[in-house]
């Protein structure tokens, strides 16, 4: 697939873009990263399968999610198995990287990098939490879901379409370089597909699809604008500012006592910076002349 110039009608505003039908994105900066993490952890399980030691069989193992193996304490499944792409899927593989590497691509370029990785890493996040929540419901209602691994990066990859779907719904793809169809009609079809997924034997698959998509359409409405890591960053920038900004206050109150006691007068601004009297006193005079 690839998507065309029929963006005139987009509400964001933003230019028409050229037509690409046969170009993927640049191969850069955050979907990039993305990419090489997922072959690079394909190709680690593959030398991994290959050398057949059995503590990194197990290893590979419990990388996966396994929702049952969660509620039994493997909290680290739901930030990892979106790493794992078994060798026996490698056509799977490959189409899920390239999905990437076109979706990242489009929506990097016009959100930002740190946008897109949250955004990435919140659909993953939510389709994990979705599988969780529907194995321990059908548990306890006593209808279980049949218990299968769930890998790959598919959550993020629907909550991305999802996004532009939300955010660009009348972007045209092109399915097979031939037929053109909507962002939000695609998304609907995906959607549809996956719900039909959800009464056959690998539902909890399907419904960790669909919290991946929620996810996205969470994120869309309500995330920062420039994303979570740069929010998160810009708040830890300002308490670190705003403690700086105490212990000055706190140093200049120190040194008006101490100059009190040797019978001079300094002061300071709100801010804990000295106020220079002949500064002031010449301001007064502009004042009043």
């Amino acid at each position: 697939m690839a998507y065309g110039q029929d963006v005139g009608s987009l509400k964001t505003g933003m230019a028409r873009m050229g037509s690409t039908q046969f170009a993927l994105p640049e191969f850069s900066g955050a979907t990039r990263r993305l990419v090489l993490w997922n072959l690079v952890a394909f190709f680690v399980l593959l030398l991994v399968s290959a050398a057949r030691v059995d503590f990194l069989v197990a290893l590979f193992d419990h990388a996966q999610l396994r929702p049952e193996m969660f509620v039994a304490g493997q909290v680290w499944q739901p930030f990892t198995y979106s790493l794992v792409h078994p060798s026996t899927s490698m056509l799977g593989t490959l189409f899920e990287l390239l999905t990437i590497w076109f979706l990242g691509g489009l929506l990097e370029s016009l959100h930002g990098g740190r946008w897109l990785t949250s955004l990435f890493a919140v659909s993953v996040l939510g389709a994990a939490i979705t599988a969780i929540l529907i194995f321990e419901i059908g548990y306890r209602i006593g209808y279980p879901p049949p218990l299968m691994p769930i890998y790959g990066c598919m959550g993020g990859i629907f909550g991305m379409m999802t996004a532009i779907a939300v955010l660009h719904g009348e972007l045209e793809f092109r399915l097979f370089f031939l037929i053109g169809i909507k962002a939000k009609y695609l998304a609907i079809i995906y959607t549809l597909i996956a719900l039909a997924g959800t009464f056959g034997d690998q539902r909890i698959y399907a419904f960790a699809q669909l919290g991946g998509g929620l996810a996205a359409i969470l994120y869309v409405r309500y995330a920062p604008r420039r994303g979570f890591s740069f929010a998160m960053s810009e708040r830890w920038y300002g308490l670190r500012n705003s403690y700086y900004r105490w212990k000055r206050r706190r140093a200049a109150s120190k040194f008006q006592v101490y100059m009190k006691k040797q019978g001079r007068t300094v002061r300071f601004d709100g801010q804990g910076r000295l106020i220079d009297e002949d500064d002031v006193k010449h301001d007064d005079r502009k004042r009043w002349n």
